[in-house]
């Protein structure tokens, strides 16, 4: 694509905000040319509004710094200055969808990684290797809102991202049963040990909301079109736990599964091993989606989350189980894969499939 589309981030200054600059810095198709955030932002150049608060490894990129930050809430402004916006601000259920139903009124496409509009029945949940089909919301979305190219799209939770995905290949044996646990890092709350000294060698067993996200969304995302809505999969039945633990990045899942008819682990190894994803290739498509490690402490959070650019999915220790019929490790990077980078591969997806598009 030699003429990149205009975007915008809408919560440019909170930690996944951040992760969407530098992830844009680059990009081959798209480019920053809006950043907008609260209106105590508003007004100051971004190097500004973020200072003292930078949470990323890499600098802030140079075409950036200088750019004035907009106030989010102005919507016919920095609409008018892009083509598609990315979402991630931080504002309460009612008021998000408000705002991200603006925009798209607005005739700018928003593919958000907030939560509040995951369960609108005409707003398609996406990871593109697993659903890419549910795009066909956006058809009955657009006449619900009565735009001609503005909807919404939204990326699900960051802590399905570890077990949604090794378990979609096992689809074909119906699974009836999981138990997951998520050891979730501080950045999946916006923050780091320096904004956070409580969580320095301690184990909180409690996120608000996240094992109700983490029990219902893989439903939507195994779901099946039918009238302008995604009719959710009967099965499996999950539970969850989650578990903030003392990590920067990446989430970690303890799964056990029991299926109706149960596969031997060679067939579980090859339905990994080959897995074909639906999708086309991206640009932030990872080389292997989903990498297995024969090793018995593998994967680590510390050098494994970050495979194929942070957009891999990491399993391990599959073995039989005493009660269920299998048990395994999954692992994925909570900021790449399981926020900004999974956006970031939807608006890719929805480009290549005509949805987001240049203003004329």
């Amino acid at each position: 694509m030699t003429d990149k589309l205009k975007v915008g981030v809408i919560g440019a200054t909170g930690m996944v905000g951040q992760r969407f600059v530098t992830l844009l810095a680059n990009h081959p198709w798209f480019e920053i040319s809006a950043l907008a955030a609260s209106g105590k932002s508003a007004g100051r150049t971004y190097e500004e509004a973020v200072r003292g608060r930078w949470k990323m490894a890499a600098d802030i990129p140079d075409k950036c710094k200088k750019m004035k930050v907009l106030d989010a809430s102005e919507v016919e402004k920095v609409a008018s200055l892009v083509d598609f916006v990315f979402c991630a601000i931080s504002l309460d259920k009612a008021a998000t969808i408000a705002l991200e139903e603006a925009y798209a009124k607005a005739e700018t496409p928003v593919v958000s990684n907030n939560g509040s509009c995951r369960w609108i029945p005409d707003v398609p949940m996406i990871i593109p290797e697993i659903n890419p089909s549910h795009m066909q919301l956006i058809n009955d979305q657009k006449k619900r809102l009565g735009t001609k190219r503005g909807f919404i799209a939204v990326k699900p939770n960051c802590s399905i991202q570890s077990y949604v995905p090794p378990l979609t290949p096992l689809l074909c044996f119906e699974p009836e049963v999981v138990v997951a646990t998520t050891y979730q890092a501080i950045s999946g709350a916006g923050k780091n040990f320096a904004d956070w000294p409580e969580m320095t060698d301690n184990v909180i067993p409690y996120i608000a909301g996240e094992e109700e996200k983490s029990e219902q969304e893989p439903l939507k995302i195994w779901g099946t079109y039918k009238n302008g809505a995604i009719e959710k999969a009967k099965a499996p039945l999950i539970t969850t736990q989650c578990i903030r633990v003392p990590v920067t990045d990446g989430h970690t899942a303890a799964v056990f599964v029991k299926f109706k008819n149960k596969p031997t682990k060679e067939q579980i190894l090859e339905c990994w091993n080959s897995y074909k994803s639906p999708s086309p290739v991206l640009p932030g498509s990872p080389d292997k989606f989903i990498t297995y490690f024969e090793e018995p402490d593998r994967p680590q959070v510390r050098i494994d989350r970050d495979i194929y650019n942070g957009m891999g999915i990491c399993v391990g220790r599959l073995r039989e189980d005493a009660f269920f019929d299998y048990k395994f490790v999954g692992l994925s990077h909570n900021t790449l894969r399981g926020a900004a980078g999974g956006a970031v591969l939807t608006a890719e997806l929805l480009t290549n499939a005509g949805y987001i598009t240049k203003k004329q």
